[in-house]
């Protein structure tokens, strides 16, 4: 306990010795108040000469950096070139590094802003530049050294050749320091663009050559890097014969650092060099420190990975077949580099056998050694949609498909975060074959790693696009099978993992980025997946920008659900939930979703459904909600249009009058008075107006609102189809049932035809024997068979065709005939059969199927009005009642049916008599029930 009260002590001494951002508690004295007095009667320019000459530090470098604006006013410009311009010259010599710093910047403004004539300039303000890059302090000779390099290109050529140029060349002496050779490196590969080839062969070449050459790495390493600039100054024939042997010589240096300065050079140098010089001298070069760098697996490792790719684009066009193959190989190995077991155990064994190192260092080293490894896979992954251009996307799947699953399943994070975050890219460079690396983007978006997962879920929308275009599923339901079948439910799995970290910014991502699922989930996989985790983030999520992006995707997505019970159901929800939500919170998102729905939505909508809730909370307790809701006031305004929405805009007139009335917060008093400004400023349109004058900027509002129209109208078709066809299979049904039941009943339909005629009539009611007789070939009559049809072989089949009308005459002749010829209908009936061909002949079209086994069928349902006896029309009325009208056939009597009685087709009153009488015999000679005798059996 002791021990813990003496560490505590001490560290309290530690913390008040540091006295970390503890204010001075003393007050400035006279003295040091009266050295930073200035009369303020002083001028600009006297009060700035005052200040360099007298004055403390802080007032010497406010000096400075008001000297851009010194000089822009033209009436103190002279006067600040002759006082104030040489006494900050004078005071740079002996002034601190923040000095230096804040003169650099603003020697800079004065040239970039055109402030100074060039030739004052180069007098004045360039002199001191060069004079400060020499400065001992390097933090200070580096900013005068940019400041210099950014000069040059502003300056004319001559300025540059007379003032700067001798001064570059004279510090790339070797008897000058490092530092002073290193600034000339830099500022001759600044300037060798400027001057003609000859120029620079005549006046740089020379030390660039002997720069190339100097006795410190550092310097050779920088020269290598500005061999790019001379070489585009010289031109390829000098480059050829000048440049190419000092770059060959630099990537062989004994130092890894020229090393990779000489790579990096040799590939921002390609650009230049013919077809011959590349493959004569840069190929082999390239292979060459390709191989050495694995086999060392030093430094120059990772950079090689790293410009692997611009190097095999920029080489592409000069490979053969075998050398083409030898990169892809190469690039393979970079990829793998380090996972092998066996070189790693060997590796350590030789670090721990090694007497001479300590094992401290035999840990560093291999901890370098990996994380150098780990860096190689993590610029090849970086470089591999660079590799599939270069390979080409039919390759893919035979020489790069196993290598990018390998490096999606890295153990180390940061290469499988680098593949993840191009993951989009080669997915375009695939094309159709981008279902090839579906299981790979599957396996990222359920990784553990969050870094891993940003990179899938930020590039989501891209990558769906390219699986939208590439395959031919548009949209995904439950029945379809596809990649994207696969990708969607892991990309909305991955939230569980998002969302358990802190990343809000992710999280915001993720929610903002679910809206692409629009395009290829249909509306039922919207509503009952998509949209319920969207609604629970909304509700959930800790950060308000979360929430806002939920709330945005949310009300995209509804805009795709076709079922308008699900859409109200949504947007009830939403006001149910945030609108009179107990806490403020909510409601303050309410305001939020409101905004959103106005951007989203057609006026009309948001007139009907949200604004009168919005206005609702001019009357909430809270300030702040009534606070926010005099922001969003002239927006509604916007969204009126008179004479339609004069109640809409005299609510929220009362609103508007109620808050300036009432209301007694400062803040909210204030926020309403600039709503009221602004809602002076808004002119609300009449209708009639708005269709000429405001027709561009109400072309999108009109998109909307057709859009929703059209969805309102698609649900409606579907609903009669829907009803149309359960209606249907009603009716099939029906049918079928009764098909099933006249099967077991064992009657036809069709009533077959008579036995004796040649073709079966409508008024017959007894069963055949013959019923089920074949037809004869070579024999004229045609006739009915087991409920088929047979048509008539007769040429003259049109005038034989019998009509549904003389079903209903005979019917009217045979109520009408004598019942004393009922004695002989028998032998009329057999006779008449025969002496009329053409009736009889034909087949009969019955629309009238005898459902009722046992009862005859009734041709129709139009009253017969009987002149005969009472029996007659007893039986007329029976017979009336007793049948099943076809469709359409009632009302088919027509003005010649009288005379028809008279006709050579007035054997039908015959052949329809055996009905009227009591008992008759059939024409097999058999007596046939009556029909009084045939309801009693029913």
């Amino acid at each position: 306990m002791g021990s813990l009260d003496a560490t505590s002590t001490s560290l309290a001494e530690d913390l008040q010795d540091l006295q970390l951002d503890r204010p001075n508690k003393g007050l400035k004295s006279v003295e040091e108040l009266e050295k930073l007095t200035v009369d303020e009667q002083l001028s600009d320019i006297e009060r700035s000469v005052y200040l360099l000459s007298s004055g403390q530090e802080v007032q010497r470098i406010s000096v400075i950096h008001n000297l851009p604006d010194l000089l822009r006013d033209t009436e103190s410009h002279d006067e600040c070139m002759r006082r104030v311009v040489p006494k900050v010259r004078e005071v740079l010599h002996v002034a601190q590094t923040e000095m230096q710093l804040a003169a650099s910047s603003a020697f800079l403004q004065i040239l970039q802003k055109n402030l100074v004539p060039i030739q004052n300039y180069s007098q004045t303000f360039l002199q001191t530049i060069l004079n400060s890059v020499d400065s001992k302090d390097p933090d200070v000779a580096s900013a005068w050294l940019d400041t210099l390099l950014d000069v040059i290109d502003l300056l004319p050529k001559e300025v540059i050749k007379k003032e700067i140029l001798g001064s570059a060349i004279a510090k790339g002496q070797l008897a000058q320091s490092v530092q002073s050779r290193l600034a000339c490196c830099r500022i001759l590969g600044k300037i060798s663009t400027k001057f003609e080839p000859f120029v620079i062969k005549k006046e740089i070449l020379p030390v660039v050559q002997s720069l190339c050459q100097d006795v410190d790495y550092e310097v050779r390493g920088c020269m290598c890097r500005q061999l790019d600039c001379v070489s585009r100054g010289l031109g390829l024939e000098a480059t050829k014969s000048a440049i190419l042997p000092e770059l060959v010589e630099l990537t062989n240096d004994e130092e890894c650092h020229v090393r990779i300065a000489g790579l990096e050079t040799v590939v921002n140098i390609l650009t230049l060099l013919d077809a011959e010089t590349c493959s004569a001298t840069i190929i082999p070069l390239v292979c060459k420190i390709c191989q050495q760098a694995v086999q060392a697996e030093d430094a120059t490792l990772p950079v090689v990975a790293t410009q692997l790719g611009k190097l095999c684009h920029g080489i592409a066009d000069n490979l053969t077949d075998e050398q083409k193959q030898w990169f892809i190989d190469y690039y393979k190995k970079l990829c793998h580099v380090g996972l092998e077991k066996n070189k790693a155990s060997s590796r350590v064994t030789m670090a721990v056998s090694d007497k001479e190192r300590t094992k401290e260092s035999d840990l560093t080293d291999i901890f370098e050694l990996e994380d150098k490894l780990v860096e190689c896979r993590k610029n090849s992954a970086f470089n591999f949609p660079a590799m599939v251009l270069f390979s080409g996307a039919k390759q893919f799947k035979q020489e790069l498909h196993v290598t990018f699953t390998h490096l999606c399943k890295d153990p180390h994070f940061i290469v499988r975060k680098t593949i993840s975050g191009g993951f989009h890219e080669v997915c375009k460079l695939l094309g159709n074959s981008a279902q090839l690396i579906q299981a790979d983007v599957v396996a990222l978006l359920k990784d553990e790693s969050i870094e891993v997962l940003k990179g899938v879920v930020s590039n989501m929308p891209a990558i769906l696009d390219c699986y939208m275009t590439s395959g031919s599923n548009h949209t995904i339901s439950e029945s379809k099978s596809g990649p994207l079948s696969d990708i969607i439910p892991a990309f909305l799995a991955s939230e569980n993992a998002i969302f358990t970290s802190n990343n809000w910014r992710l999280q915001q991502e993720l929610m903002e980025n679910m809206a692409c699922l629009i395009k290829c989930y249909s509306s039922e996989n919207l509503y009952n997946k998509v949209i319920p985790i969207l609604r629970q983030k909304l509700s959930k999520a800790r950060a308000l920008p979360v929430k806002v992006a939920a709330a945005r995707s949310l009300l995209t997505l509804t805009r795709k659900v076709k079922k308008h019970e699900q859409r109200e159901e949504i947007f009830h929800s939403l006001i149910h939930d945030f609108c009179h939500a107990r806490k403020c919170y909510w409601r303050s998102v309410f305001i939020d979703i409101c905004r959103i729905v106005i951007e989203l939505y057609s006026k009309k909508f948001f007139k009907e459904s949200f604004y009168e809730y919005l206005l609702e909370l001019h009357t909430d307790s809270v300030p702040n909600i009534r606070l926010r809701l005099c922001s969003i006031l002239p927006d509604l305004k916007r969204l009126l249009i008179l004479p339609t929405d004069r109640g809409l805009l005299q609510q929220l007139d009362a609103c508007v009058r109620k808050l300036l009335v009432s209301e007694k917060d400062r803040d909210v008093s204030e926020g309403i008075q600039d709503a009221v400004e602004e809602l002076d400023k808004i002119h609300i349109p009449m209708q009639s107006m708005t269709r000429r004058n405001f027709f561009e900027q109400d072309l999108e509002d009109q998109k909307k609102e057709e859009e929703e129209k059209l969805l309102l109208e698609n649900e409606e078709k579907e609903l009669k189809k829907e009803e149309e066809a359960a209606e249907k299979k009603k009716g099939d049904k029906r049918n079928l049932v009764s098909a099933k039941k006249g099967s077991e009943n064992g009657s036809s339909k069709i009533p077959g035809p008579r036995k004796g005629s040649r073709a079966g009539l409508p008024g017959s009611n007894t069963a055949t024997k013959n019923e089920n007789r074949p037809v004869i070939p070579n024999s004229k009559i045609a006739g009915t068979s087991n409920n088929k049809l047979v048509k008539s072989k007769s040429s003259n089949c049109i005038s034989q065709i019998p009509r549904r009308d003389v079903e209903d005459l005979g019917n009217k002749v045979q109520v009408n005939s004598n019942t004393s010829k009922q004695s002989s209908g028998e032998s009329n009936i057999n006779k008449k059969g025969v002496s009329s061909p053409k009736l009889s002949r034909l087949p009969l079209y019955s629309s009238n199927p005898n459902i009722h086994q046992g009862r005859p069928s009734s041709p129709s349902l139009i009253p017969i009005k009987a002149s005969t006896s009472g029996t007659t029309n007893k039986t007329s009325k029976t017979t009336r009642g007793s049948g099943i009208p076809a469709p359409g056939s009632a009302g088919l009597r027509r003005a010649s049916v009288p005379t028809l009685s008279t006709t050579r087709r007035g054997s039908l009153s015959g052949q329809l008599s055996t009905e009227v009488n009591p008992k008759a015999k059939s024409s097999n000679g058999a007596m046939s029930p009556s029909i009084k005798e045939r309801k009693k059996s029913r």
